[in-house]
């Protein structure tokens, strides 16, 4: 067991989700968190979106999406001590809806154990509290049209954007817009929702010090969030760029997945939790989830007009101009996934050299094909899925480069004629949606 983790928590054994605040600033709407670690510091991080003029500030739906949406912003701070104790001051849970966030905390907190070294149930990780107030929600005529579409900027939500671009009443979601996202959505013409988020710098402090830090479920946020733009704007269906890859685990013979807020686990818990507790006619699903990489990745080479602007390095995300680092599995992968179709010129006009090439990207490489301990920590796709790009462009190929040529002297080639035509049944999709998208595949077979 962590030594740090032990320490951190016996020392700071309470978290206490104190309360929110929110009000409107010209047409803004400003949520403000109130966090609390005795005896050590306190946190205020800060949600802002646009809303309509006619919102009301007084509606419990409303609010009780706000509280909710805290329960997951805590998940950034409270992993710095994971503090036994969460004290939840704000708002009501009861039993059941306790187990179904110590699931997520436990799950979408995964790498972040498997990676400090902290070994430890899901019952015993947290404990609740609750001593807030319950909020009631009485049924409300509302109804709902339209879709919102969170887009990030990658491949994925490129796919998306192009696939649903017929249909008539699309809004894009953008948090913490950059230029990436902003163009592809000005390449799909439709209009966008945007919010920020600021991550209190108290939390920034921590991570510099000997405080413990890694990875949070960030897209069961999200969820969270675009349900709360959707109940704001009245939109029937948030529709999600999740690839059925997601659900892989990162590390072999675990549940430790990197992605798990992305996979079709979380997706059907999220749905079945909402329907439970808000009755509200809005559906959280990926239309993508049905397909693997290698399916979108032939979907996305055909939309080239997204192939200046979309960027997925999480490294180069940090700049707002977001460049492609090249130095990371991400980037690796994507140049994978997409060289069956888009190599050599096309692919290099988009990363301005060959990472088949880099001899410095073989640990990498290996990470990726799966003949390491782990996948890297990345929303990269499945093994078999980059064992079988790689190998179908060694096929095309009279010169190999260093990678490819290093894959064929070590590695068996491995074909799925079947990948490229893949449906995953376990979806949530809408039928109408589902006909759209077998129908986008089937345009472009030959």
């Amino acid at each position: 067991m962590n030594d740090k983790f032990q320490k951190l928590r016996y020392q700071y054994p309470e978290f206490i989700y104190d309360k929110y605040e929110y009000h409107l600033i010209n047409n803004t709407l400003e949520i403000k968190y109130y966090f609390i670690i005795p005896n050590l510091t306190t946190f205020n991080p800060i949600i802002s979106l646009k809303v309509p003029n006619n919102i009301s500030l007084n509606d419990n739906y409303l609010r009780n999406l706000i509280f909710h949406l805290g329960l997951i912003e805590l998940i950034s701070y409270i992993k710095c001590c994971c503090s036994q104790n969460i004290i939840i001051k704000a708002g009501y849970l009861d039993e059941e809806q306790i187990k179904w966030f110590k699931k997520l905390y436990y799950n979408g907190l995964g790498e972040f154990l498997y990676r400090n070294k902290i070994n430890v149930s899901e019952e015993e990780l947290f404990n609740f509290k609750i001593m807030g107030e319950k909020i009631e929600l009485k049924p409300i005529n509302y109804e709902t049209n339209g879709n919102l579409i969170p887009v990030g900027g990658g491949k994925d939500s490129a796919v998306v954007l192009e696939i649903l671009k017929n249909e008539v009443d699309n809004t894009a979601f953008i948090l913490n817009p950059k230029k990436a996202n902003l163009a592809c959505v000005k390449e799909a013409n439709i209009d966008s929702l945007i919010a920020t988020r600021i991550i209190d710098p108290h939390l920034i402090d921590l991570n510099n010090q000997e405080f413990l830090n890694g990875h949070t479920p960030f897209s069961s946020l999200l969820s969270f969030l675009t349900y709360l733009v959707s109940y704001i704007y009245h939109k029937k269906y948030i529709i999600l760029a999740n690839e059925a890859s997601a659900n892989e685990e990162t590390v072999l013979n675990s549940n430790v997945n990197h992605q798990y807020s992305k996979s079709y686990e979380y997706e059907k818990d999220f749905n079945n939790y909402m329907e439970k507790y808000f009755h509200l006619d809005i559906h959280y699903f990926s239309l993508l989830r049905p397909l693997n990489e290698l399916e979108i990745a032939f979907l996305f080479s055909h939309y080239e007009k997204y192939h200046p602007h979309f960027k997925s390095c999480n490294l180069g995300s940090k700049d707002i101009n977001w460049p492609w680092c090249c130095n990371c599995p991400k980037c690796l992968f994507v140049f994978i996934i997409l060289s069956p179709y888009l190599y050599k010129e096309k692919l290099l006009n988009i990363f301005n050299e060959d990472l088949y090439e880099r001899k410095d990207l073989l640990p990498i490489f290996q990470e990726l094909l799966g003949y390491k301990e782990t996948k890297p920590f990345e929303c990269v796709g499945t093994f078999h899925e980059v064992r079988v790009a790689v190998s179908m462009l060694i096929k095309k190929l009279d010169k190999l480069p260093f990678l490819l040529q290093y894959y064929q002297d070590h590695y068996p080639i491995e074909e799925d004629l079947e990948l490229i035509n893949y449906y995953n049944e376990e979806n949530n999709l809408p039928s109408y949606f589902a006909e759209i998208l077998k129908k986008e595949m089937q345009k472009y077979v030959k």
